[in-house]
């Protein structure tokens, strides 16, 4: 029997939009984020808090030899089945939105989910022009209605919606749903959590990330290495088919040169001009127009950090492969897949995979800095105005004699920076100091700027880590789960 899930996280969302529910006349609302983040899900649990009437309409994913008719047909079945009164395929979309309108009137608080409205509106470039003829003329004349325009193509909703001018000064409020923060994700291993070692927290979550939908599937009584074996290398195993109706769902113009451009960062950031070199195609546009599918789709960062000796944007913005899953798919699982799906693929443990401990050494790093903002408290910046937070190089100059280095995370205030070293390690010895002292060394900064250091970890510190009184922090991976009780 699966375990029942309650709702996990996602508060600030859901005090947003109870937060509508206050004012006199109806709300258009947009929900974006990458598949199986939990959008639906958020939009159902609202309705469900306020005890509102919920119609939750989706489109259907494009096929070869379907149409705008078959969209149509079955916007007009969901409806029909949700409100109980069988409504006719229309000719439009207008027509469409006018008969849900018939549904809205006189029928107290609703909230309506358009789901995967880029689906919907797919093969009629009409679609979102009807949807703001709809609101204008219709939806909007009904008190406590909520419309919810929500898709996982991010970009279809900002070209469309958000920066399209026709919506100026209709919408309410834009969500957009990242991962479960840390704190969260560990909830789903229940009163488990407290008893087992974090690193077996840990090696799901590099492989998840914060992705709910992905933590639903944990079996809390199995360790780390067999979940990750069940889901990801199995026969249609979660995380072994998941990607590619990902991807493809979310990257919808030019999948295969983004698919290229993604498959670039696996190893580590890199920017626009080393990607079209390793691509060998011309640097500009296309690579940039790429990484813009991706960041827009939740998959992809800009490191924007300031260099901390000028103050200034770096000059060479590099590119961060953020979402952990799709990593260890295009690390792990994409080679082997033919082998996995005719169950010829075993191994002894995780550990025996090529390059595991160092490709689990950078998920966690990617897990700290993705929640980064956990960590403030830890280094009493809480109350102090941050001007950047990201990973920073610093290139060498051997003709200057100067040497470069390489910084998990720089985290800056007009007064100090926070040098974070992010460590996932069995042993943990006295040498991390000398390596992060070697960056101290490197670093430099503006006149009037302390320099501090923090250690985030995983693993056995040794006593003399601590005993020593470097770092100015160190921060143990448990107590960012909520599992150590530590004084920030």
């Amino acid at each position: 029997m699966k375990r029942k899930i309650n709702f996990i996280g996602r508060e600030r969302e859901l005090e947003n939009l109870i937060g509508l529910c206050g004012k006199r006349v109806s709300s258009l609302v947009t929900c974006r984020g990458r598949r199986r983040i939990g959008k639906s899900r958020l939009i159902a649990e609202f309705a469900s808090r306020i005890g509102a009437r919920f119609i939750h309409l989706e489109g259907v994913k494009p096929q070869p030899g379907f149409s705008n008719e078959v969209e149509l047909r079955e916007f007009a079945r969901q409806l029909s089945v949700q409100v109980h009164k069988t409504v006719k395929t229309p000719e439009n979309w207008l027509e469409a939105f006018v008969a849900l309108d018939g549904f809205l009137r006189g029928r107290g608080r609703t909230v309506v989910l358009l789901d995967e409205v880029s689906w919907f509106g797919h093969y009629d470039k009409l679609f979102a022009p009807y949807i703001k003829v709809a609101w204008d003329n219709y939806w909007k004349k009904h008190d406590g209605v909520i419309v919810v325009i929500c898709g996982s193509v991010s970009s279809w909703i900002k070209e469309n919606i958000i920066d399209n001018g026709a919506f100026y000064g209709r919408r309410s409020l834009d969500i957009v749903l990242r991962e479960l923060p840390l704190d969260q994700c560990v909830q789903f291993w229940g009163r488990r959590a407290q008893r087992i070692d974090s690193r077996e927290i840990v090696d799901v979550l590099a492989v998840t990330g914060g992705v709910p939908r992905y933590l639903e599937e944990i079996n809390p009584s199995l360790s780390a290495a067999e979940n990750i074996k069940r889901l990801c290398f199995t026969p249609n195993g979660v995380l072994r088919v998941d990607f590619d109706a990902m991807f493809n769902d979310v990257i919808t113009n030019q999948p295969t040169f983004t698919g290229k451009v993604l498959r670039c960062l696996v190893d580590g950031p890199q920017s626009t001009v080393a990607i079209a070199e390793k691509l060998n195609v011309e640097k500009g546009g296309r690579v940039s127009a790429a990484i813009d599918r991706l960041v827009e789709a939740g998959i992809v960062s800009p490191d924007n950090g300031k260099n901390p000796e000028t103050g200034a944007s770096v000059k060479e913005r590099r590119f961060r492969l953020k979402d952990n899953y799709s990593r260890f798919y295009l690390k792990y699982i994409e080679p082997v897949k033919a082998m996995i799906d005719d169950g010829r693929y075993d191994f002894l443990s995780l550990e025996t995979l090529e390059g595991w401990n160092a490709v689990m050494g950078l998920q966690f790093e990617n897990l700290v800095v993705n929640n980064f903002g956990m960590l403030i408290p830890f280094l009493h910046l809480k109350n102090v105005l941050l001007t950047s937070a990201a990973p920073y190089r610093k290139m060498s100059v051997p003709s200057l004699r100067q040497k470069g280095c390489q910084i998990d995370l720089l985290i800056q205030s007009r007064r100090t920076v926070y040098i974070v070293e992010i460590k996932r390690m069995a042993e943990i010895g006295r040498g991390i100091i000398e390596e992060v002292d070697a960056k101290v060394r490197c670093l430099k900064t503006r006149p009037n700027v302390s320099i501090r250091t923090a250690l985030v970890y995983d693993g056995h510190l040794a006593p003399i880590v601590e005993a020593d009184g470097y770092f100015d922090a160190i921060v143990p991976f448990r107590a960012l789960l909520g599992l150590e009780t530590r004084e920030p």
